[in-house]
């Protein structure tokens, strides 16, 4: 049982969390949710042990252990798979007196101690781990230095959850995973037959993996029973009710008020016009509701009418080096009011793909035909690194908008920016002190200024909380032109798609089904894939 008391955590004298309780009792899944900014990781770090309380206690059983994953692993040339059995210190430990001990009583027990921890099984266990979250089996024994930061993380997932700690601390854990390697980790995690603690924004992984709900917000916590639909829900007749008190109570305010003021210079009524003033004083306020948290932005549709298929590639290879392609002979379209989705495990095409379509990528062989009046508006999740820190979001605007016309407006700036949730304050900020979700604001209103046709989003939501990630489908459902989108996100996917396009062994195919199929799909290639190991195995 994880028990949290009267806990308090300040920042620079502002209270992050003020004086807390909560309980989480033994076998619990807890989603974490809340706005950016609101504490949900400062939350994690108190009861990891990594930040110290200005107040109160957390308390645990001393025999349970708690996993985080690990955001530091040293960089190393040990395989992955032996990264992740080292992972579980007290096994390789064991492992490692079992290897210089000379004492038989001794290695007797540490045998023992090794069997009772199933040790035996640990690396089919490791190598199972790996291979969910996307790893392919030649790549289990090459050095962990020769992978990138998004992989890495992944090998640190998978660390986290070998170990399978008493009480798993999983912060925005499919941030570097690609849709195939959620699917697998859901299943995961549902099984998973311990405490697990998740801060996610991805209401998917949410709805199928907790039973309980920890709301952080206004420096307070709140425990609330089922999933992440159900706190919704009950949140928004919460909020109704709060609304209609908030209502009632202001027009009884303004009753009195009226009284006091007409009545206060009468003697006759002055005693009464006091007690109503004492009463307006003692009032509790109920705090208004404002009706969304989300930022509403909208993207502008295209102003102007072009023929279909806007955009066609013919037995095209598509890659980076001439005799190396990374997709071969593609062959596909995209209309005027298309809304595909590319689906594909990382490392497949799928960006590949989306660069050729923007037109950053020529083809190595074939035919890609454009209308010459096609407008593309390109989001990439790695633009948010290219932007000019030193710059105001304004200026940047203010750049894009006088490089296709002259004589720009100020208000017509400030306009295209208040669209996406930019007020003239956060309009002049430098773009360092933006978020991340409000640098990806910028991103998108930077790309849709002129209303292009076809927009092209790579990863849009990773910087988003789950009410800027549902303002964005919003928008998306609400744009009158084309969409191509690749999304770790399912319920992005589900919602905005209406075409899925398979990206995986060097081509690109229609995928006919939702994605309730290609979940089941994606099971089978994964059993095929084994057995095909196996068979391989076995013929060496």
């Amino acid at each position: 049982m994880l028990t949290i008391s009267n806990l308090s955590y300040r920042i620079g004298g502002r209270a992050i969390i003020h004086d807390c309780n909560l309980t989480i009792m033994d076998g619990w899944k807890v989603g974490i949710i809340g706005a950016n900014g609101a504490g949900k990781s400062t939350l994690f770090k108190l009861i990891a042990g990594d930040l110290t309380p200005d107040g109160g206690t957390i308390s645990f059983s001393q025999r349970q252990r708690m996993g985080m994953v690990r955001q530091d692993i040293p960089e190393s040339d040990d395989s992955l798979i032996d990264i992740v059995l080292n992972a579980h210190t007290e096994m390789a430990a064991l492992w490692r007196r079992a290897e210089t001990e000379t004492d038989p009583n001794m290695i007797a027990d540490i045998y023992q101690q090794l069997s009772d921890m199933d040790a035996y099984a640990a690396p089919s266990k490791a190598a199972t781990l790996l291979t969910g979250l996307g790893f392919k089996e030649h790549q289990l024994t090459e050095p962990f230095s020769s992978f990138s930061g998004g992989w890495r993380m992944r090998v640190a997932l998978a660390a986290a959850l070998f170990v399978e700690p008493d009480i798993l601390l999983l912060d925005e854990p499919t941030n570097h995973l690609d849709l195939e390697a959620i699917m697998w980790l859901e299943q995961y995690l549902i099984n998973y037959p311990h405490t697990l603690l998740i801060i996610s924004h991805d209401r998917d992984l949410l709805n199928k993996c907790i039973n309980y709900v920890v709301n952080v917000e206004k420096g307070q916590i709140s425990l609330h029973t089922g999933n992440y639909n159900t706190f919704e829900r009950e949140r928004t007749l919460r909020l109704g009710l709060q609304q209609k008190m908030y209502e009632k109570q202001t027009a009884q305010r303004e009753h009195m008020q009226a009284f006091v003021d007409r009545f206060k210079a009468k003697a006759s009524k002055a005693r009464q016009a006091q007690s109503r003033l004492k009463a307006l004083e003692k009032m509790d306020i109920v705090d208004e509701v404002i009706a969304s948290r989300a930022v509403r932005f909208n993207f502008p549709n295209p102003a102007t009418k072009i023929g279909t298929p806007m955009l066609s590639i013919t037995h095209a290879d598509i890659g980076y080096t001439e005799g190396h392609p990374i997709l071969k002979r593609v062959n596909e379209s995209i209309g005027l009011d298309d809304r595909i989705a590319l689906l594909g495990t990382n490392g497949n095409g799928k960006s590949t793909l989306i660069k050729l379509i923007a037109g950053k990528l020529d083809a190595l062989k074939g035919e890609v035909r454009r209308s010459s009046k096609m407008r593309i508006g390109y989001f990439s999740q790695h633009q948010t690194d290219e932007l000019n820190m030193d710059s105001t979001p304004y200026y940047e605007m203010y750049d894009v908008m006088s490089q296709k016309t002259t004589d720009i407006k100020e208000s017509v700036v400030r306009a295209k920016l208040g669209s996406f949730g930019f007020s003239r304050e956060l309009s002049d900020n430098k773009i360092s002190t933006l978020s991340g979700g409000e640098k990806a604001r910028l991103l998108f209103a930077l790309m849709s200024f002129d209303g292009p046709h076809l927009l092209l989003l790579d990863e849009p939501t990773n910087h988003l909380d789950m009410e800027s990630r549902e303002a964005l489908v919003q928008a998306l459902n609400a744009y009158e032109g084309a969409i191509v989108i690749v999304s770790h996100d399912p319920t992005m996917v589900e919602r905005v798609a209406d075409r899925l396009w398979i990206v995986r062994d060097q081509k690109v195919a229609d995928f006919e089904g939702d994605l309730e199929d290609y979940r089941k799909y994606t099971i089978q290639a994964q059993r095929d894939a084994k057995r095909d190991d196996k068979k391989k195995k076995m013929k060496k």
